[in-house]
């Protein structure tokens, strides 16, 4: 057999050296499946096809390489066989889902570019006069309008060769390896370099990579594993479309990518967003009615503002797509050569997203006797991450291709129900910005809205925190409540010890929402610091001496307190500016002469429990002050959910200026436990813990997972054994470090989520041993709590896509210390009132 061979055209270099790269892929077949009904004649089918063949030489064509270059090969004959599968015997119920089987099976199929050939036939036997025709042909060969030149060219030879007569088919202008020749040699030199450079402008800093939230992580290596959704709009919605498409001087093509692009902004608020579309690639004549590798891939730039109206959007999408229009001919493969030098493994570049508008409908082929109709089918391969295909007939229809390694199924729902609510809301009010337009269902506001904040408990809210602990010390006086290294304490000694610090704060002025700062290294003094405060009324500062001096002054002189509890050894450490300055650790003895009553209570839940300065966004810390009834309800519901009793040791190792401290110093105290400190710097040393655990037989403790991960590299966690519970929080609990986790410890693991502002944490989650999640959750809303992620217009964003996450609920901070222009900024009730606040923390997926 004679194998002469042809340069390749820009799309089939491409397409081949994709095929070099992942041997062995189906992702470029391209199957289609076809009901026949009828008498149908096996052998003159199988004599169509093969005239076919003889017909288009592409279909002729197996690919060479020569010095690293594709070539075409173009064999004088090809054997055509059509193999017939006979399901006769299937029960009749089963035999077109056999066959529709039988056909995604075929289409999986990979090809050999270099022995061909690129076009395989099957038939299926339904009855004895229905039948399923499956083609697959290797891109590399065709595209989606040759299959139509095939399956036309196949149904005039057989209806001439039933009649023993010869097609009457025009003979072909030119040759597939001629028009590729041309290609080669027309775009070079100026008219290439003035395409690529129109092409080069259009595309400049525009975001390559579409941020769209996936429910799996993205694979290392692009895969190919594909499914199909779709919906279908109305006869009166596409008239809609239609007349909108006429009022703006625009196609139905233009409106539909622009209400797409509009979708992906509204799930990505990406400043520019690029997405593929095929044009046919035949502008010249002679090519029409070809078989070959024509289609030629455009890259659709859209640049957004918060205000773009889809009126707008859509005059954007119909300017960019007549400019694009006349620089068409410059082959994807030329633009990506030049503007993606270096290539990611993962994703295809410039865009991972394909629109393609079909504007021929699904083809029905007659002939005398048979009736022939293409059928849709699951193909099981997607090349992009996400390839939507819309046509019409007497309704708008649409089909989601997705990648299965990258979305669930329920995503890709939910997300063509946002699409048609989109365009719904577009046909309405077209002059409404972007932003505003509606996209979740009802249904879906009410769920992400109300049914999953509904978190409401009955907690005492005016009760203040230090009550709790006097509560729990008239029940369990003789209990040990503190431990620090030799010494201890019982409740009745440590409410004793912090009311006579709160006297003698009350005699200096201390009372409600007054700030006291407390410098002092992790110790027995410290907690009674701690206690006494609140019991005096007041709110305690806690200044870390282990902060630079310069910070230290720039708390100091922001809380203004004039009074600082401090230990003699840090003395010199010390900010300025406090009137009245008093040694936990020397001042004992004139300590010890006050009462050991309780005093009168002067303070509601909605008065200053402490005040816990953040670093800041900006560099300069700013103080946050919580109130009682914000950390009383965390403790509340963090004893409903965790419960702790008599027999738990809770370690208190985090440093005090962090608000994770608040809950080990008082969530053990108000529940009849054990607090164990660890020695001041202790949390940095894993083998000091592993000790600590072990020989006081802790049963709680928090980490960051940061330090969860070298604590998990310690060889021998034995001694832990006593460990019942660990929670990790402050940081994002990466899914590999919850898995070693379970594989060192018998404990459960709890990962919290909360910003300093909202009195620690606000969501909860159960980490699950084998859980299937690749991403470790932050969970849902604590106790009268709500938990809204909210796109930048505050309108709440579709479950699984990634938003911000704003806050309400009882007794979040309303701003800064001394910074009153930031009350109501940060925390709101209701996010969607008039003076609702601007845009917070980014955050992973809830879960519900």
């Amino acid at each position: 057999m004679n194998r002469e061979a042809f340069p390749a055209s820009f799309a089939q270099q491409r397409l081949w050296f994709l095929d070099q790269f992942e041997l062995g892929t189906a992702a470029y077949n391209l199957p289609r499946v076809f009901r026949i009904s009828g008498p149908l004649n096996v052998d003159v089918l199988t004599r169509a096809f093969h005239a076919v063949v003889q017909r288009h030489a592409s279909l002729r064509t197996v690919f060479d390489s020569v010095d690293g270059e594709a070539r075409q090969v173009v064999l004088s004959d090809l054997d055509v066989k059509v193999p017939i599968i006979d399901l006769t015997e299937t029960p009749e119920e089963e035999r077109e889902s056999q066959a529709l089987r039988l056909a995604s099976e075929e289409g999986k199929k990979p090809f050999d570019l270099h022995e061909g050939p690129l076009l395989r036939t099957l038939l299926v036997r339904l009855g004895p006069e229905t039948w399923i025709l499956v083609l697959v042909m290797h891109h590399i060969i065709t595209d989606g309008w040759s299959i139509s030149c095939l399956f036309r060219d196949v149904t005039k030879c057989y209806a001439a060769f039933l009649e023993n007569k010869d097609p009457e088919l025009p003979e072909l202008p030119v040759e597939y390896t001629e028009y590729a020749q041309w290609q080669r040699e027309y775009m070079s030199g100026e008219v290439l370099s003035q395409d690529v450079e129109h092409w080069k402008n259009t595309l400049a800093g525009a975001q390559t990579l579409l941020e769209l939230a996936t429910d799996h992580p993205r694979p290392a290596i692009q895969t190919w594993h594909g499914a199909t959704k779709g919906i279908s709009l109305d006869g009166a919605t596409l008239a809609q479309l239609k007349s909108m498409a006429q009022n703006e001087k625009s196609t139905l093509f233009m409106v539909s990518m622009a209400a797409f692009q509009a979708l992906l902004w509204r799930y990505t608020h990406q400043e520019s967003i690029l997405i593929g579309t095929p044009v046919a690639g035949r502008n010249h004549v002679e090519v029409e009615d070809m078989v070959g590798l024509f289609v030629n891939t455009l890259v659709f730039r859209t640049d957004f503002t918060e205000n773009l109206s889809f009126r707008d959007l859509l005059g954007r999408v119909r300017s960019f797509a007549l400019e694009a229009y006349m620089h068409q001919d410059v082959p994807f493969e030329k633009l990506v050569e030049v503007l993606v030098p270096q290539r990611s493994l993962d994703t295809p570049p410039l865009f991972q997203v394909m629109f393609t508008f079909q504007n021929i409908p699904k083809q029905v082929f007659e002939i005398s006797g048979l009736s022939i109709k293409q059928m849709s089918f699951e193909t099981g391969i997607a090349k992009f991450d996400l390839s939507v295909e819309v046509w019409e007939d007497s309704e708008f229809h649409c089909q989601f291709e997705y990648n299965t390694d990258l979305f669930e199924p329920s995503t890709i729902e939910r997300m063509l129900g946002h699409f048609e609510k989109l365009i719904q809301a577009a046909l309405e009010n077209p002059d409404l910005p972007l932003a505003q337009l509606p996209i979740l269902s009802e249904q879906e506001r009410e769920q992400v809205l109300v049914e999953w904040n509904n978190t409401s408990v009955s907690y005492p809210s005016n009760i203040p925190l230090h009550n709790f602990v006097e509560d729990q010390t008239e029940r369990t006086p003789d209990s040990i409540a503190l431990i620090y290294e030799t010494e201890q304490l019982t409740y009745s000694q440590l409410n004793a010890r912090a009311n006579q610090l709160a006297r003698r704060l009350r005699k200096l002025g201390v009372g409600p929402d007054v700030l006291v700062s407390v410098c002092a290294e992790r110790s027995v003094e410290m907690v009674v610091a701690l206690l006494g405060i609140i019991k005096a009324g007041g709110a305690y500062v806690p200044l870390d001496p282990e902060y630079p001096r310069e910070r230290l002054e720039t708390m100091q002189q922001d809380a203004k307190s004039s009074i600082l509890l401090t230990q003699q050894r840090l003395q010199n450490r010390i900010p300025q500016g406090a009137r009245h300055v008093i040694l936990l650790d020397r001042d004992g003895e004139s300590l010890h002469q006050e009462s050991t009553e309780n005093l009168p209570a002067t303070v509601s839940g909605k008065n200053l429990a402490y005040v816990i300065y953040t670093s800041g966004s900006t560099g300069k810390p700013k103080g946050v002050p919580n109130v009682h009834e914000g950390i009383v309800n965390r403790l509340l519901w963090m004893q409903d959910m965790y419960r702790l009793t008599a027999d738990d040791r809770v370690l208190q190792k985090t440093p005090y200026s962090f608000d994770v401290s608040v809950w080990e110093f008082f969530w053990p105290l108000m529940t009849g436990a054990t607090l164990v400190l660890a020695r001041p710097g202790g949390h940095k040393d894993p083998a000091y813990l592993v000790n600590l655990i072990a020989d006081q037989k802790i049963t709680t403790l928090h980490f960051v997972p940061s330090m969860l991960s070298i604590f998990l590299e310690v060889e021998d966690l034995e001694g832990c054994r006593a460990l019942r519970q660990v929670f990790v929080s402050g940081e994002a609990l990466p899914f590999a470090l919850q898995q070693r986790f379970f594989e060192r410890l018998r404990a459960e693991l709890h990962n919290l989520y909360g910003p300093t502002e909202a009195a620690v944490d606000v969501t909860y989650w159960a980490c699950q041993p084998r859980g299937k999640q690749q991403i470790v959750p932050i969970g849902k809303p604590i106790a009268n709590t709500q938990i809204y992620i909210l796109e930048p217009s505050l309108q709440p964003v579709p479950i699984g896509v990634a938003g911000e996450l704003h806050i309400g609920g009882i007794g979040l901070a309303r701003g800064y210390l001394n910074c009153p222009e930031l009350t109501a900024e940060k925390f709101i009730p209701n996010p969607f009132s008039s003076d609702a606040g601007s845009r917070l923390y980014k955050t992973g997926d809830l879960a519900h």
